[in-house]
């Protein structure tokens, strides 16, 4: 089992609402109570919150299944429903959320304590006292909770730090963070000692930041070769790019510039990075001929406008420079941005015609009703119940749709289906049951359906 993990899918399952309760008051001598079924409770929303404790999405590489509590079943007395509890998921600064099915972004959780409701729990459903009309007064029916949202998306993690090193396989960038700070990553003689980006926290003077050590590009990471292509997302959110190459290199082919224009083409192919400020560490100065080489392009690296050092992160040679120097950067950047706050999310609503459903005409005798009302009250309907149904009817009627059905083409017994073409409820319409013509009957009857 990995220890870090920077992308996961998630499935995520709000909680159903609690159906509404039908009840009558009883009491003694009493005998017309009336109606006094509470309303079912609200199912519990699935919430994904920014922790800064929190580092890595590996609990939900372990467990990506979670749940919310369903709403509580309304009860007689007037009593509503419990709702249920809300299930809240700690996730790192800089994670991405995107529709595991489509790949659309659904939002950038940047910043401690932003907060968004992934999957929102169901409506409960309304007891029989809140029903009761004046034509209805003793309703002997009550509506179902609707179901919560159930989804799956995919968590990406991309790292916030102020610094990110990138370069080749073992150019030092593990030794050099470790030197930097307290971060004890795994360092070895060998290419891809680094599987995954590793973060340290360095002080210079008054200014603290954070290091990024990006797992090493080799020619091609960018198209998907190597490791480097899985965590190039984690240089996006760094303000400053520090080259980290290797001086001592024994590789045919390689030298100072070269794998500084190799990097550069790969960080160009990504994509994104253009504004980034550069800097070139020519590390493993310890070594004679190494530093001897250094010394040589220190010029050619200098005339291109970048700020150069020569340290050995074996030997903590110019550390101290280093250090002061990306603290310097970081400062300066930090007072050009305004203060970080948690992200205020927007939420824009799917816009509705003015009826708030559709009527299309799918073949000579079907015809589909879609809209979030029309479903939602199917939804809500206990059809073992007649009086439940007829109540739907009248809803139906008030929204518009016998006369939209009627102006489509529909005549009496035509199938209407309300919802999708595959999981939709259907229907053989019967545009003379009316709300009008209905006769007060029995509790839980319709006279429309004797």
């Amino acid at each position: 089992m990995p220890d870090f993990v920077d992308q996961v899918v998630l499935h995520v399952r709000a909680g159903d609402g609690g159906n509404g309760c039908a009840s009558i008051h009883r009491e003694k001598f009493k005998p017309l109570g009336g109606p006094d079924g509470g309303n079912g409770g609200r199912g519990g929303d699935v919430i994904l919150e920014v922790d800064p404790n929190t580092a890595t999405l590996l609990e939900y590489h372990r467990r990506p299944h979670r749940k919310a509590d369903n709403g509580k079943q309304g009860q007689g007395s007037n009593r509503d429903g419990a709702n249920g509890g809300d299930v809240v998921l700690t996730v790192p600064n800089g994670t991405v959320v995107k529709d595991a099915d489509s790949g659309e972004v659904l939002v950038d959780l940047v910043g401690a304590g932003t907060r968004y409701v992934i999957a929102e729990g169901g409506h409960g459903g309304l007891g029989n006292a809140a029903l009761a009309s004046t034509k209805r007064k003793a309703p002997g029916f009550a509506l179902l909770g609707e179901p919560g949202d159930g989804l799956d998306v995919m968590l990406e993690l991309k790292s916030v730090a102020d610094v990110a090193l990138v370069g080749f396989p073992s150019a030092g960038k593990s030794s050099l963070i470790a030197a930097l700070s307290a971060a004890r990553p795994k360092i070895a003689d060998y290419p891809f000692t680094t599987l995954i980006p590793n973060l340290g926290v360095v002080t210079a003077g008054e200014t603290i930041f954070t290091v990024a050590d990006v797992p090493g590009l080799i020619p091609g990471a960018s198209q998907g070769k190597g490791l480097g292509h899985e965590f190039l997302r984690h240089v996006e959110r760094c303000d400053m790019l520090v080259h980290v190459i290797d001086c001592a290199t024994l590789e045919p082919g390689r030298d100072p510039i070269t794998d500084y224009e190799v990097i550069e083409a790969e960080l160009a192919a990504y994509g994104k990075l253009e504004d980034r400020p550069r800097m070139v560490v020519l590390n493993k100065a310890d070594v004679p001929d190494a530093r001897e080489l250094a010394e040589m392009v220190r010029a050619e690296f200098e005339d291109k406008g970048l700020r150069v050092f020569v340290i050995s992160a074996a030997t903590h040679d110019g550390l101290r420079e280093l250090t002061f120097a990306m603290g310097e950067w970081v400062a300066a950047a930090r007072a050009q941005k305004p203060i970080e706050e948690p992200t205020r999310l927007v939420i824009r609503p799917k816009q509705l015609g003015e009826t708030g459903f559709s009527v299309r005409k799918v073949s000579e005798n079907q015809f589909q009703v879609t809209g979030e009302k029309p479903e939602r009250w199917i939804r809500q309907t206990d059809f073992t119940n007649d009086e439940a149904v007829g109540y739907l009817a009248d809803r139906l009627e008030r929204l518009g749709v016998e006369e939209a059905l009627a102006k489509a083409g529909a005549v009496t017994g035509a199938e209407v289906i309300i919802g999708s073409m595959e999981g939709g409820y259907i229907f053989d319409w019967q545009p003379t049951l009316s709300a009008e013509s209905a006769r007060q009957g029995p509790r839980g009857s319709d006279s429309r359906f004797a």
